[in-house]
């Protein structure tokens, strides 16, 4: 069974064979490095204006051939492939016309500031946040799809009245993958901000605010736990793949990381540490945050994963390491001998905020000296800080986590583990693997048996693939208990204060 995850930066598959409860095979095709020719930063086009993220579809499904054909060459037996889910980063718009050609050049990513009016528009027009939470059990943020919708209306109109299907990124991936088959699935549909996660049905009023034709360009929403069809005749002729291999719904990457991390019962929370950070936990209600800052979705079981986001995570310290020439072992060792710096706070805005929503924030310091802006008194507070932000957006869920599963490329740092034991305040321990495609692979298995076998309860294919690190397992340390609630309170107290004024006007100035 194969899982693929179409991430920003790179595309990775992964194969598992849970009779022998092993991965079979692992690859990965990093855009920048291995296909040049799109001249992308961290899988973005480069040329693009500030605020504004998007990236060539044709790229994607340019990494998936390439992925096909080290597997044929691999000497894994494909034909034994019997069928491949597909996680997609989420939130992102590609549009197709009525020939499968692309309407417009470049999708808009999860990570594209630049429709903000289009949110301020779509808002309004249905009477306001809190109606439009009602609505679709989300507010409009320049990350959700909705906007960029109505962006691609208004700045190019002539592509939007070519185009014929909206899709999200795994669905258009689906689409490549099946031959033509137009669907979607409530995962990553609901992170559209068009589509109720409750009633299950799209928003009349804002489609009709968006355009009237507007329905007619989304594919139904089909069941996250079937196959939508097989793979194409010509896939498989050119790459040896079993012509009858399915191809199941598949979803956005938080909905797979949960499956790759085992966060399918109640209590387990999953935090993503990647450029940005993601917290979310399975439940079998849904939640609908009366902010709009904890995002309202489904699962890819049936089931539901509240998710809250927040844009700075890796980012602001990758750059803290660039700034000083530290390698992750002399930042570790900065933190070992760096005292509990009462009264130093950073709030990690570095590249605007998704979580509280607003897209021209800045980062903040305080209770820092003149002479403390060094490595050896920022270190300390820029990662609490990072965690901190994490932090302040969790305490909206509903969630008393037993137990926090960490997965991403911070992941495996002890001093990380450490520091989000201590502010969550809960025992934490990293996940070895692939996260999302890890569990797109096992959701593959999942949807397949129960198709086409007895079924098989998805906790039973998690168990043997989901390797948590056992050596890493941590706990809050006591003797920081105090400190750190201090520290929790005074970042509550500056995050209100920076927030006081209406929509963030304070960065807008």
């Amino acid at each position: 069974f194969a899982g693929i995850d179409v991430s920003t930066q790179s595309c990775k598959l992964v194969i598992i064979d849970p009779n022998l409860a092993q991965v079979c095979h692992i690859d990965t095709v990093v855009y920048d490095n291995d296909l040049p020719a799109y001249k992308t930063l961290n899988g973005v086009r480069r040329d693009a204006k500030k605020g504004v993220s998007e990236s060539d579809p044709e790229m994607w499904i340019e990494a998936i051939k390439i992925l096909f054909k080290r597997l044929k060459d691999s000497g894994i037996d494909q034909e034994k492939i019997r069928s491949m889910s597909v996680s997609g980063q989420q939130h992102g718009l590609v549009a197709l016309d009525k020939d499968g050609s692309l309407a417009s050049p470049y999708a808009k990513l999860w990570n594209d500031f630049s429709t903000q009016e289009e949110c301020d528009i779509l808002t309004q027009a249905v009477g306001g946040v809190g109606k439009m939470i009602a609505e679709v059990g989300n507010s409009q943020r320049t990350g959700y799809t909705a906007s960029k919708i109505l962006h691609l209306k208004r700045n190019d109109p002539e592509s939007f009245e070519q185009t014929t299907t909206l899709f999200l990124v795994h669905n258009y991936i689906n689409w490549f993958l099946s031959g033509g088959v137009r669907v979607m699935e409530p995962g990553d549909t609901s992170g559209m901000a068009l589509w109720d996660p409750v009633t299950k049905n799209w928003s009349e009023p804002l489609l009709r605010s968006i355009d009237p034709t507007l329905k007619m360009k989304l594919p139904a929403v089909h069941p996250s736990d079937q196959s939508i069809g097989t793979i194409s005749a010509d896939l498989a002729r050119e790459f040896g793949l079993n012509p009858r291999c399915t191809i199941d719904a598949g979803s956005g990457d938080n909905m797979y990381g949960a499956i790759g991390t085992g966060n399918i019962e109640l209590g387990i929370v999953t935090i993503s540490l990647g450029t940005s950070g993601t917290v979310y936990s399975f439940m079998t209600k849904p939640y609908i945050d009366p902010t709009g800052e904890v995002a309202a979705f489904c699962d890819s079981t049936g089931n539901y994963l509240p998710l809250l986001c927040v844009s700075n995570v890796a980012n602001g310290y990758n750059k803290l390491l660039d700034l000083f020439g530290l390698s992750h072992e002399a930042f570790n060792k900065i933190i070992m001998d760096s005292p509990l710096s009462a009264g130093k706070v950073v709030v990690p805005w570095f590249e605007g905020e998704r979580t509280p929503d607003i897209p021209n924030a800045v980062p903040f310091y305080f209770g820092f000296g003149l002479d403390e802006f060094n490595k050896e008194s920022l270190c300390r507070p820029v990662l609490e800080g990072i965690v901190h932000n994490l932090y302040h957006g969790f305490q909206r869920l509903p969630v008393e986590p037993k137990e926090i599963r960490l997965t991403g490329g911070l992941s495996q740092s002890p001093i990380w583990v450490q520091m989000i034991a201590d502010i969550f305040n809960s025992e934490v321990v990293p996940v070895e693997g692939e996260g999302a495609a890890l569990g797109a692979a096992i959701h593959a298995a999942w949807v397949w048996s129960k198709e086409y076998s007895q079924g098989i309860a998805l906790k039973d294919l998690t168990t043997p693939f989901v390797k948590l690190r056992e050596d890493l397992r941590t706990t809050p340390k006591a003797n920081h208990k105090a400190y750190y609630d201090g520290q929790k309170q005074l970042y509550t107290t500056l995050i209100k204060k920076l927030c006081s004024t209406e929509h963030g006007d304070l960065f807008n100035s």
